[in-house]
């Protein structure tokens, strides 16, 4: 088991700059009683493309 100790003191943001995000972030900014984070992979398996991809010699 984990055990998580928080101490919540002042917090002061001026400005916040985000450049990219990955496919699955939070940004959180301030409190919260729970986060629950869920994830759905929406794409159809037929346009997958999982390699190791070997290139194909030309015929000749």
């Amino acid at each position: 088991m984990i055990e998580l100790n928080v101490v919540n003191r002042e917090l002061s943001v001026d400005e916040v700059q985000i450049t990219g995000v990955t496919t699955s972030s939070l940004f959180l900014i301030g409190d919260a009683d729970s986060i629950q984070l869920a994830s759905t992979f929406d794409t159809p398996p037929e346009s997958l493309i999982i390699g190791p991809f070997v290139p194909l010699s030309p015929k000749g």
